[in-house]
């Protein structure tokens, strides 16, 4: 497993921002917790951050694992302007909330809420489904900036969400072949969690297990509060209709079903499955290709025994949760069924929704699709990974006893050539 040769500006700023660094000419990456607070403060010229919940736990368990992560020079650069971020954004959004009361005070419609763990196919549906303008999706701008600040013309987080995007696919282009998009294409909610330092999008970007067993055990009922108010935030910015239901989806609802479905009350879930080796071959190597981007020292096989674990972790937990609901509630969609039929899993889908599914929409699907087609060559292995077939197929077991292993051989093979 070797990532691409990185670009000759990459490997110069990795010399040179150390030296940098030592001279006093560039303020190291600074990740002490009380620094980190008085900086935000200084860039949003705002004081309140809101009241000191589980957030704060989660941000210094956060920054007490970066302490032990393997990190590059790019990569604690990136650490401390992403955290800086979020507070910052804090700021601005608990300032937004005060002045603006009706934001909080503003109704969601239940949700439909794509539930599939990595690569199950679930970034496909969501882009299906919001084809569909009787939803309402977060796009990818949005996503990684959720808090809107006033602007004239274009607004200026899609600027600035289309560098960062180039910056990772220049760093290493295989990011654009696991993971697609653009500005303006529909995303999971990702952003939204991290305001609270919370999910695995934080974890699959660098080696910080304390974290993520952290996630894995803590209450996440104030994350998706936080998550609901900026749901709030977004529809109240746009204008729309509280009426229209959020299209949500993310791998990190697995395992959080409980806490999501107590926050959403009447949410209708989607599940997504796929044949376990190709699945989890294929999350292991966009974990890859997202952390050889801040870290040289990246251990396939640390990320197979990661994500295996986190795999198995959320497929018992959603097996668990998925008994509770009734069927009209829960819809199951496979992966394979998607790949040789899309239009009728697409289909049966709306017939259980019971919305028309008209020749428009339709076509807009088609679209979407034919674009879809042009982005596929992203290629795995489980043995890349220190995987075996009969492993994958163990550890779930062992952590569900409604795990059945799938036969779908196409995308077995996939997994392990």
């Amino acid at each position: 497993m070797r990532p691409a040769p990185r670009p000759t500006a990459f490997r110069l700023a990795e010399r040179l921002l150390p030296k940098l660094w030592s001279a006093g000419v560039l303020p190291p990456p600074d990740l002490d917790e009380d620094r980190l607070f008085r900086q935000a403060r200084r860039v949003a010229k705002l004081d309140d951050c809101g009241p000191d919940d589980a957030w704060r736990d989660n941000l210094s368990v956060l920054l007490e694992a970066l302490r032990d992560a393997p990190m590059n020079a790019i990569g604690r650069t990136i650490a401390h302007g992403s955290i800086l971020k979020v507070l910052v954004d804090r700021l601005r959004a608990e300032a937004l909330l005060a002045a603006h009361p009706e934001i909080r005070a503003r109704p969601l419609a239940p949700p439909l809420i794509i539930c599939g763990q990595m690569r199950s196919g679930t970034t496909r549906l969501q882009r299906l489904l919001a084809c569909d303008d009787r939803f309402a999706h977060l796009r990818l701008f949005e996503m990684l900036s959720p808090v809107p600040r006033p602007h004239a013309g274009r607004d200026p987080r899609i600027r600035w969400a289309g560098f960062g995007l180039r910056f990772l696919n220049w760093v290493n282009p295989g990011n654009a072949a696991a993971h697609p998009t653009g500005p303006m294409e529909p995303d999971e909610e990702t952003g939204l969690l991290e305001h609270s330092f919370w999910g695995a999008q934080i974890e699959a970007q660098r080696r910080i297990p304390a974290f993520a067993r952290h996630c894995e055990t803590a209450d996440a009922l104030p994350a998706y509060r936080r998550f609901a108010d900026l749901l709030r935030l977004a529809g109240w910015f746009r204008g729309s209709d509280p009426k229209l239901p959020w299209l949500l989806k993310s791998p990190q609802y697995l395992q959080d079903l409980t806490t999501l479905s107590e926050v959403f009350p009447g949410a209708r879930f989607i599940f997504m499955t796929r044949e376990a080796n190709a699945l989890v071959a294929s999350g292991c190597s966009l974990v890859w290709n997202q952390m050889v981007v801040q870290s040289d020292v990246v251990d396939p096989a640390w990320i197979g025994r990661e994500w295996l674990h986190k795999t198995a972790l959320r497929q018992a937990r959603a097996d668990a949760f998925r008994a509770t609901l009734a069927d009209t509630r829960a819809f199951a969609l496979d992966f394979a069924d998607m790949e040789q039929d899309w239009r009728g899993s697409v289909r049966r889908l709306y017939d259980w929704l019971d919305l028309p599914l008209g020749e428009a929409l339709m076509a807009r699907m088609e679209a979407y699709m034919a674009r879809e087609r042009r982005h596929i060559g992203h290629r795995y292995r489980l043995a890349d990974f220190g995987l075996t077939p009969e492993g994958v197929t163990a550890a779930l077991a062992a952590s569900s006893p409604a795990y059945r292993p799938s036969s779908t051989a196409t995308d077995a093979a996939v997994a392990a050539s």
